[in-house]
């Protein structure tokens, strides 16, 4: 692909390989996601690609389901934790004041209490469903995403291209979604690489301490957790999550980068 580096071309051919096979999981997978096959660790075989796990279930099925899992609940968090994060990040920028003040405040109250702390409490009270991981993980997150956009929509929001929208009578709605989120996406863009990185660590270790995505649904953090006493035998059944875990993230921070290099040409100083 033309114009594209090498090191971004390599990032987002795996990205889209994985989104592939979270995709097509039901068709690719060569067993059932809970399924025994065979014998309890079976090694790698012509059978059995990456061999079974610790009860016997092909590990590679469980990798593809568990990548399916992973990536949707990871996706669907960092959409809802972007869209609200900067939705109000620019509303509490433009409007000022007392609104500014009242939401800035009330998130770093929710910034000052550990992410993961936050999550445990609220999910060993609440029934683990995929919608409550996507629902904790977006709203824990968005905090983030918050702060980043507001910081970004207040030194815009003083350019003489949004003055000059406000001159011409435009409201509030206009100088949010046509003046200043156009002109802040190279920070937007660089932060969702990461989000997202950050959603599949997250989903990876609320499973991997029993409170993300339950058996027997399988995900990359609670493959791990089920296999990992086999790392003692030399079983590397544990280190096959890991590792699909560091690629991805690898990758996308690799599609992150040159997104951002993009979106840094972009004319700025104007609204769209």
């Amino acid at each position: 692909m033309k114009g594209i580096p090498l090191s971004a071309l390599l990032g987002l051919t795996i990205t889209l390989l994985y989104f592939a096979m979270a995709i097509l999981a039901p068709l690719i997978a060569p067993y059932g996601m809970s399924e025994i096959v065979g014998d309890v660790w079976e090694p790698a075989s012509a059978e059995y690609w990456l061999g079974t796990d610790n009860l016997g279930r092909d590990l590679l099925t469980r990798m593809i389901y568990g990548g399916r899992n992973t990536i949707f609940v990871a996706s669907m968090a960092t959409a809802l934790s972007f869209s609200l994060g900067a939705i109000l990040g620019f509303t509490a920028a433009v409007y000022g004041g007392w609104i500014d003040q009242l939401m800035a405040r009330f998130n770093d109250l929710v910034m000052s209490i550990p992410t993961l702390i936050f999550a445990l409490v609220v999910l060993s009270v609440m029934p683990v469903t995929l919608p409550v991981l996507i629902l904790v993980m977006g709203l824990l997150d968005s905090t983030r995403v918050f702060r980043l956009s507001r910081a970004v929509a207040v030194d815009i929001n003083v350019m003489d291209y949004v003055e000059a929208a406000r001159l011409r009578g435009e409201g509030q709605r206009w100088v949010i979604f046509r003046e200043i989120l156009p002109n802040a996406l190279s920070p937007l863009v660089a932060e969702l690489g990461l989000r997202f990185i950050f959603a599949i660590l997250f989903i990876s270790t609320l499973s991997f301490l029993g409170l993300g995505i339950q058996p027997p649904n399988a995900d990359w953090g609670g493959i791990v957790k089920e296999n990992r006493e086999g790392i003692v035998y030399g079983i590397p059944a544990a280190l096959m999550p890991a590792l699909a875990i560091v690629t991805l993230s690898i990758s996308v921070n690799l599609v992150a980068d040159w997104a951002l290099n993009r979106t840094t040409s972009l004319k700025g100083g104007r609204g769209v």
